[in-house]
Order: structure tokens, then sequence, then C-alpha cells
């Protein structure tokens, strides 16, 4: 099975850099805005529609990120593309994917986030 989807950040008033952390209630994990492609679709596309679907943010890719492997919770094998994303714009809204979005530090970030793949993508961010 193949996906893609984006590391999405910001600058915080501070300068720092926060991430993004998304709730999916079906799951009950956190992780990064991800989804399967549509038919005829490339990664990239797919990656920045998911964003989108999943947060109702928008942003201007920033580069390719590390493409992550694991088995899914059904134990089949999934390949994600990621790339890195810079918010431009948009506002969450809760839908039937995610319930809740997090604006955290790279460090906060990796003690929420559910899977040791989605943490390490954030060592491959800053």
């Amino acid at each position: 099975m193949y996906a893609a989807g984006c590391v999405l950040w910001r600058r915080s008033p501070s300068g720092g850099q926060e991430v993004a952390v998304i709730h999916r209630n079906r799951y009950d994990d956190w992780s990064h805005p991800k989804g399967k492609r549509d038919p005829g679709e490339d990664d990239l596309t797919c990656a920045v529609r998911e964003v989108e679907e999943e947060t109702g943010l928008r942003g201007t890719i920033r580069g390719a990120l590390p493409t992550v492997n694991y088995l899914d919770h059904k134990g089949r094998n999934k390949v994600v593309r990621y790339w890195s994303m810079e918010l431009a714009g948009g506002q969450f809204v809760v839908n039937d994917e995610v319930d809740e979005l997090r604006w955290l530090s790279v460090p906060e970030a990796k003690g929420v986030l559910s899977y040791s793949h989605d943490q390490s993508l954030l060592d491959s961010l800053v």
C-alpha cells in the first residue's frame, strides 16, 4: 500500500519551529497528516491534498523527507513518502478523520507521536 504526507511546521512567536501533530479518532493515535493516493495521482499531489483534507491547512513544500516503511494495523506493508511543508494558511476544523491538531516543539511532538517512524521524521526536519 502506498501513501504520502507531510510534516507540517511553522515558526513559533519566539522564532523556534513548531510541528503539527494530528489525532485520528478512528485509530486513537497521534501522527502526521497522510493518506492513500487517488487513481492517477502522484505522491506530492497526494501529500498536499491529504494535508488540506485532514487539517484544513495549506503550505509550501520545503523539501523531501525520508520514505517510511512499516506494517499497518492489518499487518500489510505500507510505504509512505513524506515532505516538509511550511504553513502558509488555512484553519483547522474538526472532521471525520481528525478530531484534534496540536502545534508542538519538536521534542514535545516526539513525546506525543504514537509511532517511532513518525518520531524519526522529525530528526530529518531539523
